[in-house]
């Protein structure tokens, strides 16, 4: 579909999921429904064959900028007023019968607003059938001849399907036949209901010309409605009320003349990953007025109630299903092959979806208005999963599809998810009251033809050979028995001619089948003879091709010998690069140590050196302490002078003070003190006992060389008793090695040889 001015529905380039199968686009047709009055205004209109226009009524024609623009929609096929129920069927439902027959899949099902003619289209009126009963009608017009007996095909409860004997089948047809509540089969078209007897004229009968003679086939069809969300089994075999309305449906009766609402039936998945209604009725029929009959039994308990909108509406939805088995006769033409394996199920699903409306407009109430929001509410699954498979297959996403939000969507995954065709037609109220709703109903058109459902192929049944089934019918009238040939009147001559007759016409079956079977000798022989020659070529170029072979296996066992060689040098040097590896780990776990050891000294180093500064620090401030304490102290005289012992008495006492954080470094340049009391901190006791008083203080000098300083002070009593120390005194002793004096000469200074050098520096008070 397109609008005006915007072209198609642009397509996201997206990673694409890679895929061999080959997919076609939903096909989407339109069908538009005459008006009911003259007077009633149009909004949609037919543009070509495939293209209508929708243009809003004259109240809605004015949007935001206040003008009107005309929207177009496409399809692949749109059917006018004037289109007739069989030109419908030819264009869209003739191609998914042929499918069906040829063992592929198909999925009709029709959308649209409530009144928009679904129900019409799909199942018509006397004298205007359907899609429904004109596809079984061409099915069992191109089966007919070709049908298996009755319960030959069993349906195994499990959507599939088995063969059964000769001997169970006809067990199977007597036990039936015994039951006198079964109706029997109609044999023609005025003993099926009234409502269907004249839907197709015998001039739109129609067949297919490309049925496979040599199989048998059986038609099993089922009738469900999903009704609130809920599926019922349209043909289950439980009492029907038919006093009830119609949307009520069937039940079991009770007591009181209670009814009892019939079983609601489960999805369930088959070994083959489809979808099927567990416990669903399958009935077996074999002509086109005994399926009439089946599905107008359903039909009548079919969920239908008068609504504003239609007096007849669907209140749920129905799919009747057709299902096709096939298998191949055995190679005399006879009989069914007995092998499970090779027979083949195909099926059409026709489904009547329930009309989308809009509450306001129906004005339901109670059980309408609970009818009405499941219909809508499954519908709108249906689009959401259109719009996720739509966004999957151009994006190359893979989102879930939501199929298990609605019981309609989930039985349709099979078709979707697997192959087949899928075909939608959408029909079309053009009544200008239906504008909102037709728009919604285009919108979700226009996103459901973008999605592709992967292409059936054709499988092949089996080997036999063809024409099985006239060999063995020519057979059989080949071995027709001769009349009797007694003659009892001599005037008799009718008896010799009859005689004549027969004999002459199996002579010609004799010859036709003689001639046949040359020309298959023939055509067998001449076969034989090509494959033959086929067969030498073939042997010559298999000859060659293993020649060729011979030297390529040479090439390989020089390559595989190279390639051992390699492999051998590439574990050898794979060893080698171990054993670097373990090397390098060995190196950089002895580096980390080595840094680590490093660091830790580096730490230690930094400590040392701050904790000199703070000592350096320390002793300047205990000096210039020393130095303002004795300052203050000399300002007055002592009160109670003493007389200074003479140096000559008895020799001056120094104290000998060594602080502990001192560094030593174990130097010659250790001064000697006699007399002296050592102390490692400031001690009263010790400057009481004592004249002199020297602090040692030996580092490292800014050149690298070591440096001694004794501080030197006399030690004197204060008024108050204590005791006071006033330096006069600093002796430095420094040390130098003779390598850097040696250095220095070459460079030229004038210095002279190594020397520890005495610089006395003398304060006086």
């Amino acid at each position: 579909m397109q609008r005006p001015g915007k072209g198609k529905t642009p397509r996201r380039h997206g990673p694409k999921k890679a895929s061999n199968t080959e997919k076609d686009p939903v096909g989407v047709y339109c069908r538009i429904r005459p008006l009911g009055g003259e007077d009633e205004e149009c909004c949609v209109e037919m543009i070509s064959s495939s293209t209508i226009q929708l243009h809003a009524p004259d109240g809605l024609k004015a949007n935001r900028n206040g003008e009107y623009k005309e929207t177009q929609y496409s399809f692949k096929k749109v059917f006018g007023i004037n289109t007739t129920q069989m030109e419908l069927f030819e264009d869209v439902a003739r191609p998914l019968v042929e499918d069906l027959i040829h063992c592929k899949n198909g999925l009709l099902f029709t959308y649209g607003v409530t009144g928009s003619g679904k129900t019409f289209t799909m199942t018509g009126s006397p004298g205007e059938g359907g899609l429904l009963p004109r596809s079984l009608d061409m099915l069992f017009n191109s089966i007919g001849p070709f049908q298996a007996k009755r319960f030959v095909f069993k349906p195994d409860d499990k959507n599939g399907m088995e063969i059964q004997g000769q001997v169970d089948a006809l067990l199977e047809r007597q036990k039936r036949d015994s039951q006198p509540l079964v109706p029997k089969t109609p044999s023609s078209r005025q003993k099926t209901d009234p409502e269907f007897a004249d839907m197709i004229s015998s001039e739109e009968a129609c067949k297919s010309d490309s049925v496979d003679e040599d199989c048998c086939y059986s038609v099993f069809v089922s009738y469900i409605e999903v009704y609130n969300n809920y599926i019922y089994d349209l043909l289950e075999d439980a009492p029907f009320d038919p006093i009830r309305p119609k949307w009520l449906g069937g039940g079991t009766p009770v007591r009181n003349n209670e009814f009892i609402p019939p079983q609601s039936k489960i999805l369930r998945e088959d070994q083959n990953h489809n979808m099927y209604v567990a416990g669903c009725t399958e009935v077996e029929v074999k002509s086109t007025e005994e399926a009439f009959e089946v599905f107008w039994k359903g039909q009548k308990k079919r969920r239908i109630a008068n609504t504003q909108l239609n007096r007849e509406s669907s209140r749920s939805h129905s799919v009747f299903t057709v299902k096709l088995a096939q298998a191949p006769l055995d190679a005399d033409g006879d009989h069914i092959l007995q092998d499970k394996n090779q027979v083949n199920v195909s099926q059409l699903c026709l489904v009547d979806l329930a009309g989308s409306e809009r509450t306001s407009r129906t004005r339901a109430e109670g059980s309408r208005l609970r009818e009405a929001g499941n219909i809508n509410q499954s519908l709108m699954t249906l689009r959401t999963c259109m719009e996720v498979l739509r966004e999957n297959q151009m994006c190359g996403t893979n989102r879930m599809v939501p199929y298990r939000d609605s019981k309609v969507t989930h039985l349709f995954k099979n078709y979707f998810d697997g192959e087949g065709k899928v075909r939608m037609i959408v029909c079309v109220n053009p009544k200008a009251d239906d504008y909102d709703e037709t728009m919604l109903v285009m919108r979700f058109a226009e996103m459901t033809q973008e999605v592709e459902v992967a292409r059936p192929v054709d499988r092949p049944i089996c080997g036999l050979a063809a024409g099985r089934r006239h060999r063995n019918q020519a057979f059989k009238d080949e071995l027709s028995p001769v009349p009797p040939c007694e003659l009892v009147d001599p005037a008799d001559d009718q008896t010799l001619q009859r005689l004549i007759e027969v004999l002459e016409r199996r002579h010609r079956m004799r010859q036709m089948m003689t001639e046949q079977v040359n020309k298959t000798a023939n055509t067998l022989s001449s076969k034989l003879q090509q494959l033959d020659g086929q067969l030498n070529a073939k042997e010559t170029i298999l000859h060659e091709q293993r020649s060729k072979m011979g030297e390529k296996e040479k090439v390989i066992t020089n390559q595989r010998t190279e390639i051992e060689r390699l492999e051998k040098k590439s574990k050898t040097l794979e060893y080698k690069i171990d054993i670097l590896q373990k090397t390098t780990e060995m190196y950089e776990q002895d580096k980390r140590s080595l840094q680590q050891e490093l660091e830790t000294r580096e730490q230690r180093l930094h400590r040392e050196l701050s904790e000199k500064r703070r000592m350096e620090q320390r002793m300047q401030g205990m000096v210039t302490d020393t130095k303002h304490k004795w300052e203050k102290e000399c300002t007055a005289p002592p009160v109670h002078p003493r007389h200074r012992r003479s140096q000559s008495a008895g020799g001056e006492k120094w104290v000998d003070h060594k602080p502990t954080s001192n560094l030593d470094l174990d130097t010659v340049m250790q001064p000697i003190i006699p007399n002296a009391i050592k102390v490692s901190a400031p001690n009263e006791k010790a400057l009481s006992k004592c004249h002199k008083y020297v602090l040692r203080h030996q580092e490292l000098a800014s050149d690298g060389e070591i440096e001694t300083k004794l501080i030197k002070g006399n030690v004197f009593k204060t008024r108050g008793g204590g005791q006071a120390v006033q330096f006069t005194d600093i002796e430095t002793l420094k040390q130098q090695c003779p390598s850097a004096l040696s250095r220095k000469r070459r460079s030229g200074s004038g210095e002279g040889p190594a020397q520890i050098e005495d610089i006395e520096n003398r304060v006086s008070s």
